[in-house]
């Protein structure tokens, strides 16, 4: 089968940085779907494994961690699929990713495909839509209100792929106040777009900003990047016994001790924890995905796609990585076809 991928870690300048490969056609065993893949998205994960780990010796690492495809077979113990289900995923970091003609998913972390949505469109959904519902329903419990707080919660990085569709699932599912931040025109236009109340610029201090929203102290704020910059504005502007939210590597040491004096409690989203533990509610993740494709062919979501490369190969996806890296994307950008 074709794929994409590394032999060692680097800078996507690099010519080998993503080489076009050919690998045998893997095998599904256990609770594996078998696909065929039809579209992939990239995201920030992909890059900062790319830089960052190292094949086995002599091997090469497939990335790619969003998949819209057509299942081709199925391991003894997957259960709710058949071949030929359109089924959309983000897989497990732990796995070979899904760069590739064929690719094996664990069936229960896969959902049917949202069938008003085209593949390209599909596939910028799932890593997002996991990372940022895992974060608002299971992490920081967005709909238990905060004693004394405004029912608002403040997304910083609005324009980014987890912030794009945290956004939405905030409008669609709570009655929440939405706050974004974002610095560019155009991307203040689509966060505006995606249903934000409010809009402020992260590139100048957060707290003034949400004070002269006049709505009160937010009781939850959800940052998707630069947390170690961010964090004294949050500290200052966040609701006494409120809730953060993190998702990033932060590029500098985080002082907790700035939380400490209003009880503010920290929360990690990591959503390939999941599959990457086995743990025993893995099933949520295909549970959510099939709820979010719901949503959308309800309208009440739309897709985050911006930018559609053709075909999946090295070259475009060389193109994708360096674009992520640059930090001005604003939602996702998707490969497809083969």
């Amino acid at each position: 089968m074709k794929a994409i991928g590394y032999r060692s870690p680097g800078a996507i300048t690099r010519i080998d940085a993503l080489e076009d490969i050919t690998l045998p056609d893997p095998m599904p065993g256990g609770q594996d779907l078998l696909v065929r893949v039809s579209a992939v998205s990239v995201n920030p994960v992909d890059t900062k494994v790319r830089r960052n780990a190292a094949p086995d010796p002599g091997a090469y690492r497939v990335l790619g961690f969003d998949a819209v495809g057509i299942v081709e077979a199925m391991g003894p113990e997957a259960q709710g699929f058949t071949p030929g289900d359109r089924v959309y995923y983000a897989g497990s970091v732990a796995r070979p990713g899904a760069n590739a003609e064929l690719h094996l998913v664990d069936a229960r972390i896969a959902a049917r495909a949202p069938a008003s949505l085209d593949d390209a469109a599909a596939a910028a959904l799932p890593l997002t839509a996991i990372t940022a519902w895992e974060m608002l329903f299971d992490r920081l419990e967005v709909t238990r209100p905060i004693p004394g707080a405004a029912p608002a919660v403040l997304v910083i990085g609005g324009a980014g792929g987890v912030g794009s569709i945290a956004i939405q699932l905030l409008r669609a599912l709570t009655g929440l106040t939405v706050i974004a931040t974002a610095s560019r025109p155009e991307t203040k236009d689509w966060v505006h777009q995606l249903g934000a109340h409010h809009v402020i610029d992260h590139g100048q201090p957060l707290a003034p900003q949400i004070a002269a929203l006049g709505i009160g102290a937010p009781g939850h704020v959800f940052i998707t990047t630069q947390s170690h910059l961010h964090q004294k504005d949050v500290a200052e502007l966040i609701a006494p016994q409120g809730k953060v939210g993190l998702i990033d590597d932060p590029e500098a040491p985080l002082d907790l001790m700035l939380f400490k004096r209003k009880a503010v409690s920290l929360h990690w989203e990591m959503m390939f924890a999941r599959p990457i533990f086995g743990t025993a509610d893995i099933g949520e993740q295909g549970r959510l995905l099939a709820e979010v494709a719901r949503l959308v062919d309800a309208g009440q979501i739309r897709s985050t796609v911006t930018e559609v490369l053709r075909p999946i190969n090295a070259a475009n996806l060389r193109d994708a990585h360096a674009a992520i890296e640059s930090g001005r994307t604003r939602g996702k950008i998707v490969l497809q076809g083969f």
